[in-house]
């Protein structure tokens, strides 16, 4: 079955193999012991674990090997994020959004409510919505998403593929030693701290044509046009050059995520942004050709034009 949703977040499914437990109450608690076994108990006393056709599941509600069951997920207390997603673009099968600095596109760790993902299903009432691809949490600009599940394959497969013509823009320091624009090469691989990439030798797997657009004192804004898609490749090669991206709070150093109940630093976003994207629409066989309105400043966020 599709899993349920509630106010736009989909439910999470787990498998319920065969084992010892009583009940389903106690395979719980062994399973995510995170969670914690009174966390669960309200979870099912609430109705936020559901069966495979849909029907919540009693707090004493028996085990029942090679089943599955359906849960939601819940956060004590999720800030708002102050910023605002703008729908430039919708028909019958595609949505393009331009996405504020500091909104996750999908549900994941402390976001939930606060993605762009569920903010829009909840605001357009598309419960089919999904993604064609992501972008840092960090990085402002364009998001494409799919409307309709028939048609969803053909859509995501476009960045698979490379189908799709990327690019950004960013913000760093200026190094007049360095003649642009230039092709970087390289092999990019995980670093030791589980949110960092690092460059390493051996065969080049992500490259990224850059230029110069304009200088201002000891800053520079950059167009970036990366031909392949590894995680953080922009910034981890940005940073290999010498130029790091402006308030990159992961590269050249990784700065901890704030506390439980603290507020990010909304004064200082990355000054990365998803400038356009264009492909030819496999549906139609027409290009399709989106652009960001919102633009970067030397030090500031990026701001609608």
């Amino acid at each position: 079955m599709t899993p349920p949703e509630r106010d736009g977040v989909g439910a999470s499914a787990v498998a319920l193999p065969p084992g010892p437990w009583p009940l389903l109450l106690d395979f719980l608690a062994v399973q995510f012991p995170a969670v914690g076994r009174a966390a669960w108990q309200q979870r099912l006393e609430q109705g936020d674990v559901l069966d495979a056709g849909g029907i919540a599941l009693a707090a004493d509600a028996p085990y029942r090997a090679h089943t599955k069951v359906f849960y939601f997920r819940s956060l004590a207390a999720e800030a708002v994020i102050p910023f605002d997603e703008v729908v430039l673009f919708r028909d019958e099968t595609l949505i393009v959004v331009d996405k504020p600095h500091f909104l996750p596109v999908t549900p994941a760790g402390r976001y939930l409510q606060q993605t762009l993902l569920v903010r829009l299903k909840r605001k357009l009432g598309i419960a089919t919505l999904a993604p064609m691809h992501r972008i840092d949490r960090e990085t402002a600009g364009l998001v494409l998403f799919t409307i309709q599940p028939a048609t969803r394959a053909l859509y995501q497969g476009l960045f698979r593929e490379r189908a799709v013509t990327k690019h950004y823009e960013a913000i760093a320091p200026w190094r007049p030693e360095l003649a642009f624009p230039m092709q970087v090469r390289s092999r990019l691989v995980d670093a030791e701290h589980f949110m960092q990439m690092c460059e390493v030798e051996g065969e080049p797997n992500a490259e990224t044509r850059i230029e110069l657009l304009e200088v201002q004192g000891a800053l520079a804004r950059y167009a970036l046009h990366p031909a392949t898609g590894q995680r953080h490749q922009l910034r981890v090669q940005m940073n290999g050059l010498g130029l790091p991206i402006l308030n990159d709070q992961i590269y050249p150093h990784h700065a901890p995520e704030p506390a439980p109940g603290m507020l990010p630093d909304y004064s200082k976003p990355l000054q990365l942004l998803a400038k356009s994207l264009e492909f030819i629409d496999p549906l139609s066989g027409l290009p399709r050709c989106f652009e960001s309105r919102l633009v970067l400043h030397f030090g500031a966020p990026a701001l609608p034009l």
